[in-house]
């Protein structure tokens, strides 16, 4: 909404400010900055607040605003004077001011600090987190605007108010002066405060999510008249589901005689409709969605399913739809699945929802899964069918407008019907909460992701998401730090998700593997090597091996306390006729059921070769198991303080609580079949590095109290604003050597310093002032840091090695002012390595490193890690790529000093994290020592900071 003439035309609409939230019960509303234009709907407004919350705001009985209130109220300079509103339909349902005021309290201009704060919330709106929402936004507002505390007068009685202030976790002081609660709060964002915002967002979206499967009554706009056709499907499916809520088909072009079809309530209109509509699946043409839209949310619907096409899949003119799509659906507090949506199941036997283009509702399961593809979803459900395995939800989110895989992570950590959550993601609209929500959700269930175009270097049709240009392999790597398992085909993810699904955790990597075939055993045993598991010599069990021996033989497999896993390998064995029997495949499925229920909790998988009905059997024992037993979440707690939301903090408990669930408490589950061995053997290493990601979690790295005391960090701020100027670049500037040098001094990283040597006797003097031995290096771009065409010269001992030296560099490389050479003294001899950050506008900081050189590079074999990174996180980065054995004295060599090589890379961390205008810092080569090491070389360079979102309050993305 833009401001009428008559606003402040120094201070711009600030239209930044506007953002789309989501409420406590999953509903959402429009937070933006209110304008002149905006006096009749806040009258409207304060006439639905009752008498006592007018007397709570204004401390004295108020039934009307004033001309001079309303002007007041609508007029702000967005500086010093700042209003927001939270608007549903367009209409007010909530109001926060702040005023600037100095030391006694009277209105002020910068630099005074604080200011006055107030809110009021529409009687029927409270309770639903307004205006905790609107404290978050109004505190951002705030400090964007130079002002560091707010100031309240609360009455006594208003309890409300007063929780909402406690609750925010912010740092404050209070006193009772006058007959009124003075509160003060110190809007600096703490680490409560973000835990308190974070945990609101969670049950917020979770609860957004659990609305859209869990409707009490469903309509279906656009159901045809006769059979077939998109809307009619939808109806047939969740009629053949059983859904135990209340449908209706509608349809504008129904005859009006027309009562039922299919044998549910038919309408032309939600207006006809009695009773309240929770979900509406659309199908109609994408020209006539804003008017099904717009009675939707006139007639109270909270959530969609547009199964639609038409939109951003078909071009710019599709997004525009898109977006303007997504804006109609919340101005009415609705969330979106879709467009161009293939639905939504969910199994719970009191729900019974396929609102999906799917002819058959799966199984009850413990398997939520997410997918941005309908054909990708096809794919799943039929496979996961044909394997017997049951879902607790499907979501298939088209072009992922609205409601993505973000908001299904937030479902599924609280969700008691899931154990694992399987995603096929093909874009991610905000890689760095993904990894966030991943994390804490990995902490207590597996999460299982396909990326989808990882090579494209675009988004699919249809997505209108950010692109991330971090290379898929960083995506990875990230993914795997946070816990996630990720695949790459979905016939991977199926494998994975169904181990995960019916069997334990294993305790570690070592391996039984017995059966009836000493082929197959060895293979199995082969691919247990490939994947690094430490496999024990297969047991033969022979051909003429009878189900008892199968029995008996994994019982004492899985009671062997140096066994932390079983495969089983099975061909038809011989009859006592001598013949191969294929048709027993029951009586095997019976036999390893009975061996696993009466043994240690261990996971079993088994490769079979044509088995008749074995893998079905495997199936059919328990697909739909008892939960696992895992500690209560969020959503089920007793109200608490907001404190314990957060993610930091209870993912290590819960991780291990879990994990000790999984191995010792839950009963034994359906045992996964696989056809091939490399494909059992696969899932299970991944559920061996799951669990040994979840031991590691319970007790999380930190970041070294040394860094406190040896780092300058006002220096180093002091530093970069000078460097930056008082006009900075938006596309920032490079730091010279010694600019550079400077800076990473002030976070305790010492750069070897370098000497110009444009010319023989130059290069002397330097070499004379550092003290030989020295080297001599080209810095010039095409020859930097590739000594393997001659551009370094090491040990010069003396003057004349030197100047030889100088004279073969321009003789067979090019004159000085090409090569550009530098002095430097020789540092001790050791590994070269190379360590860097990053700042990616999706993902945020990162810090990689790898071994220094071409292979390293066209290998690829550079790990990588979010920032900030712990001393755990530091350990692993450096022992996690390929040629991690050179550190560690491969083959005779002495082993370097990795715990400098740690230290360095914690440094490196907390730079670009307290100082996000250092957009990247690259430390080549980085010389490691047996005793210490050398920094010989380092760029750097800065930027204006990037926005944070993170950090900011919480708001739906606008794509």
């Amino acid at each position: 909404m833009e401001p009428s003439p008559e606003q402040s035309p120094h201070h711009a609409y600030p239209d930044h400010w506007e953002a789309d939230v989501v409420l406590r019960d999953g509903g959402t509303a429009r937070i933006r900055p209110i304008t002149t234009d905006d006096a009749e709907r806040l009258v409207s407004f304060y006439e639905q607040v009752s008498d006592e919350s007018k007397y709570y705001r204004f401390f004295a009985p108020y039934p009307r605003l004033s001309d001079r209130d309303v002007h007041r109220f609508t007029h702000h300079d967005y500086v010093d004077r700042v209003g927001l509103a939270v608007t549903i339909g367009g209409e007010f349902i909530g109001t926060v001011r702040y005023d600037r005021i100095n030391d006694q309290g009277r209105p002020a201009s910068a630099p005074a600090d604080e200011a006055e704060v107030a809110f009021l919330v529409q009687d029927a709106h409270q309770g639903r987190g307004v205006a905790s929402a609107l404290l978050e936004h109004i505190a951002a507002v705030a400090r964007e605007r130079g002002i560091r505390r707010f100031a309240a007068e609360v009455l006594p009685a208003n309890n409300k108010m007063i929780k909402v202030f406690r609750d925010a976790g912010y740092t404050q002081r209070r006193s009772f002066e006058d007959g009124s609660v003075h509160l003060t709060l110190d809007l600096e964002p703490t680490e409560k405060s973000l835990a308190v915002q974070r945990g609101r967002e969670q049950r917020a979206e979770a609860r957004s999510v659990q609305r859209l499967l869990a409707p009490g009554s469903v309509a279906v706009i656009g159901t045809g008249r006769t059979p077939g056709g998109v809307g009619r499907t939808v109806l047939r499916n969740l009629l053949a589901a059983g859904f135990t809520g209340r449908t209706y088909a509608v349809n504008r072009a129904f005859d009006e005689g027309l009562a039922t079809l299919d044998g549910v309530p038919a309408h032309r209109s939600l207006g006809e409709i009695d009773e309240q509509v929770d979900l509406a699946v659309i199908a109609v043409p994408a020209h006539r969605v804003p008017e099904a839209v717009a009675d939707c949310g006139e007639h109270g619907v909270q959530g969609l399913v547009v199964l639609s096409a038409g939109y951003a899949e078909r071009g710019s003119a599709g997004r525009e739809l898109q977006r303007e799509l997504v804006r109609q659906a919340r101005s009415y507090g609705m969330r979106i699945i879709g467009p161009n949506a293939f639905g939504i199941i969910n199994t719970a036997e009191s729900v019974r929802l396929n609102a999906s283009l799917a002819p058959e509702s799966p199984a009850r399961g413990r398997i939520g899964l997410f997918t941005q593809s309908g054909a990708i979803g096809i794919a799943l459900l039929s496979g996961l069918h044909r394997r017997g395995a049951g879902l607790s939800s499907f979501i298939s989110a088209g072009n992922r407008a609205d409601v993505s895989g973000n908001d299904f992570l937030q479902y599924s950590f609280e969700d008691q019907d899931t154990d694992v959550a399987l995603l096929y993601l093909e874009s991610l609209g905000n890689p760095r909460k993904f990894t966030r929500l991943a994390r804490r959700t990995a902490a207590v269930k597996p999460v299982v992701v396909v990326k989808g175009a990882r090579h494209s270097g675009t988004n699919p049709p249809g997505h209108a998401v950010p692109v991330s240009r971090i290379p898929d392999a960083t995506v990875s790597a990230l993914m795997r730090q946070a816990g996630v398992i990720r695949v790459d085909t979905v016939t991977e993810m199926v494998d994975a998700g169904l181990l995960l699904a019916g069997q334990p955790l294993p305790a570690g990597p070592r391996v039984a593997i017995l059966g009836n075939s000493e082929s197959l055993g060895l293979l199995t045993y082969d691919a247990c090597l490939a994947e690094g598991l430490r496999p024990r010599p297969p047991i033969d069990l022979t051909t003429a091996a009878s189900p008892q021996d199968f029995r008996d033989a994994l019982a004492e497999a899985l009671a062997d306390g140096t066994c932390d896993a079983v495969i089983v390998t099975a061909i038809p064995w011989v009859g006592e006729n001598g013949e191969a029997e294929t048709g027993d495949g029951e009586v095997l499925a019976a036999a390893l059921h009975g061996a696993a229920a009466k043994s240690p909790a261990k996971p079993v998988a088994v490769v079979h070769v044509e088995i008749g009905g074995l893998a079905e059997a495997l199936a059919a024992a328990s697909s739909t198991a008892a939960p696992r037993t895992r500690p209560t979440t969020l959503a089920a707690q007793p109200s608490g303080p907001p404190a314990a939301t957060a993610p930091t903090e209870d993912a290590p408990q819960e991780a291990a609580a879990a994990e000790e669930a999984d191995r010792t408490e839950r009963p034994p589950g359906r045992i996964p079949a696989y056809p091939a061995a490399e494909r059992a053997v696969r899932a299970l290493a991944e559920a061996v590095k799951y669990a040994q990601w979840r031991r590691q979690a319970a007790t999380p790295g930190k970041v070294p109290e040394f860094l406190d005391e040896t780092t300058d960090e006002p220096g180093a701020a002091a530093l970069i604003d000078t460097l930056l100027g008082a006009t900075p670049d938006p596309r920032g500037r490079p730091l010279t050597h010694d600019e550079a040098r400077e800076l990473l001094g002030r976070y305790g990283i010492p750069v070897r310093p370098t000497l110009p040597a444009p010319d023989p006797e130059t290069a002397v003097a330097a070499a004379a002032r550092l003290g030989y031995p020295v080297a001599l290096k080209t810095t010039a771009p095409h020859l930097r840091h590739r000594a393997d065409l001659g551009g370094v010269r090491l040990d010069l001992a003396d003057e004349d090695a030197l100047r030889r030296a100088y004279g073969e560099f321009t003789e067979l490389l090019g004159k000085p002012a090409e090569l550009l050479p530098v002095v430097q003294s020789m540092a001790p001899r050791g590994v070269d390595t190379v360590v860097r950050a990053s700042i990616d506008a999706a993902a945020g900081a990162i810090l990689s490193f790898g071994l220094a050189g071409a292979p390293s590079e066209l290998l690829g074999d550079t790990a990588h890690r979010l920032v900030p990174a712990t001393d755990r996180d530091a350990a692993e980065l450096i022992r996690s790529i390929k040629a991690a054995p050179v550190l560690f004295g491969w083959r005779g060599s002495a082993p370097v000093d990795t715990p400098a090589l740690e230290e360095l890379l914690l440094r490196l961390s907390r730079l670009v994290d307290d100082h996000p205008e250092v957009v990247s810092v690259a430390l080549e080569p980085v010389v490691v020592a047996p005793q210490g090491l050398t920094v010989l070389g380092a760029s750097a360079r800065l930027a204006p900071p990037p926005p944070r979102g993170d950090l900011g309050p919480r708001r739906l993305p606008n794509y």
